[in-house]
């Protein structure tokens, strides 16, 4: 039985981590499945829980900047430089790993992904247990990740002893990922950014300069498959008003019998029902995205039509999440 606890019982949490066992925990993104980093045993049950490939790469929360060495066999000048720039912050870095990190936690890879999350309830988490912890977000592999603890207890209260509540995720999307380990020299030793975020390109760039996109190939860290994030519905993403009614018309029109419910969701008001109006800006828009998608499945939606919206810092990150969401699975 899910025991969720708040804040002030956070030492259960800590005692949980140190035996090994998992801890679902808040941040600042979405909430994160938590086991030590530097366990194997652990590390193993966080895979067996979600259902998680086990070659696809884990993130590592880590209390501080100061922690970066030890978990970071190399530092190069751009990964300090976005580290002291967005560090705590919703900026995952891939660098070298040190053998302080299990090699399951990296998928067998030579990289870890790293992190400081900025979230209260995470940062005393981290700090007290005095170690990495992996976790990706607390949810079955590839569905909605949870933005609330009640999300958790939905996907994992089967699996998952422990969960820290620290309220709702404030920015609703995960992390951004940079690889700045230096294998992208062949390229002039640009960042490389494989996931994008709750911090932007542009931020990104007003700090190290050009990143270049490997977004596509190979699953190097988390969030990188063609086909994730994704509700129980029928994801169809949509350009504008226009093709949001010729969406519409079509869907209710394919075949009258067939008994399927339609969902909008918008930055607009729609006249159909069951629909949903987000926020105009991606921001906003992002912290609603993954309880709107919970929300379309708890009411039988089978097809889902996502206007999203047309501006704001984290535009890149909600179209991202909902090409995914929209990709065949």
């Amino acid at each position: 039985m899910t025991t969720v606890l708040p804040p002030e019982r956070l030492d259960e949490a800590v005692a949980a981590l140190a035996d090994g066992e998992l801890v679902a925990f808040p941040t600042e993104t979405v909430y994160g499945l938590g086991a030590d980093a530097g366990r194997s045993d652990a590390v193993a049950q966080i895979f067996a829980a979600k259902g998680r490939p086990v070659g696809h790469p884990l993130i590592v929360h880590i209390s501080d900047l100061a922690n970066l060495d030890r978990y970071a066999a190399r530092v190069t000048p751009q990964a300090l430089a976005l580290a002291e720039a967005f560090w705590p912050g919703p900026l995952t870095l891939v660098v070298d790993r040190t053998d302080a990190v299990a090699p399951e936690t990296t998928g067998g890879l030579g990289t870890v992904a790293l992190r400081v999350p900025d979230q209260p309830v995470a940062m005393e988490l981290l700090e007290r247990f005095g170690g990495g912890i992996a976790a990706p977000s607390a949810n079955r592999f590839g569905s909605v990740s949870p933005t609330t603890a009640r999300h958790v207890v939905d996907d994992l209260g089967d699996v998952v002893n422990i969960v820290l509540d620290g309220g709702r995720s404030a920015i609703g999307v995960e992390s951004t990922i940079v690889d700045v380990s230096g294998t992208g020299e062949a390229s002039g030793g640009a960042p490389v950014l494989l996931r994008p975020g709750g911090i932007s390109t542009v931020e990104l760039e007003f700090v190290v300069g050009p990143i270049l996109d490997g977004r596509s190939g190979p699953a190097r860290a988390s969030g990188m498959l063609a086909s994730h994030y994704a509700p129980r519905a029928v994801v169809t993403v949509v350009d504008d008003q226009a093709d949001l009614r010729r969406a519409l018309t079509a869907a209710m029109t394919d075949d009258p019998t067939n008994g399927e419910t339609v969902g909008v969701m918008a930055p607009i008001a729609v006249d159909h029902e069951p629909a949903w109006k987000l926020p105009a800006d991606a921001g906003g828009y992002a912290a609603e995205l993954y309880a709107t998608f919970r929300d379309a499945d708890r009411e039988g939606v089978d097809r889902l039509v996502v206007l999203p919206p047309s501006d704001g810092r984290l535009l890149d990150a909600v179209l991202d999440r909902l090409h995914k969401a929209a990709a065949p699975r």
